[in-house]
């Protein structure tokens, strides 16, 4: 597990940096500290992470701004922030969790377990997947999110009106985000439920769901009765 911590406060860094270590044990590979946004950003572009424990205000500066950046990425985020009332918006913009400060052991343990044990948020709140272009970042409405396909490390997003996008997530990370309205009907596919028209069992005990956009997606075989009795 390689882990950036972004906090602009050294005795807070090193009391989230010595819990963290001892969480994690010998399962952490690395463990940056950066306090200023300007670094941090620079570090995530040219680093290969797991996990990001970020501030909501490093030096005056609004965490925001590298948020959207972080959430692009293929790692989770976590923010620890006094500003309680950003809460509700970082969970849209798709952070696993929100730690409020001042906190104690048990509750950072309880959100790095997330990213440990892949646990999936049972939640509404994501309103966007932040998506990389070439010179800025977009937001995509979760509303407009028919389905998504793994490619390899990365996930295909397929939307309405046809359009793709490519997100640097993997499926799993994306359904640990997602699962309160999209489901795994495959290895490869994560669907939301609601654009589900029809199942279809095909001969040689092939299943298809096909969407109310005409489009056929393969659903598991031992995936099968699961989804049809949540589709139902």
């Amino acid at each position: 597990m390689n882990i950036l911590i972004v906090e602009d406060e050294s005795r807070i860094a090193k009391r989230i940096e010595r819990m963290t270590r001892s969480i994690f044990g010998n399962t952490l590979q690395s463990l940056t500290h950066i306090s200023t946004l300007h670094r941090a950003l620079q570090f995530i572009e040219n680093n290969t992470l797991d996990l990001v424990l970020l501030d909501l205000n490093l030096n005056g500066h609004n965490g925001f701004d590298l948020l959207t950046t972080a959430v692009s990425g293929s790692f989770h985020t976590i923010i620890i922030s006094a500003y309680k009332d950003q809460a509700i918006t970082a969970f849209e913009y798709g952070v696993l969790d929100f730690v409020s400060k001042p906190f104690n052991r048990e509750r950072l343990e309880q959100a790095l377990n997330k990213a440990i044990t892949k646990e999936k948020i049972e939640t509404n709140e994501v309103k966007f997947l932040a998506v990389k272009k070439r010179h800025r970042i977009q937001l995509i409405p979760i509303e407009d999110l028919l389905y998504v396909k793994g490619a390899g490390p990365y996930t295909e997003l397929f939307l309405t009106e046809e359009k793709k996008e490519l997100h640097d997530k993997s499926l799993e990370k994306l359904e640990q985000l997602l699962s309160y309205s999209f489901e795994r009907i495959h290895k490869s596919y994560l669907v939301k439920m609601s654009e589900i028209k029809e199942i279809i069992v095909e001969s040689g005990s092939k299943y298809i769901a096909e969407l109310k956009n005409g489009e056929r997606i393969p659903i598991g075989r031992t995936k099968y009765k699961d989804i049809k009795a949540k589709w139902l």
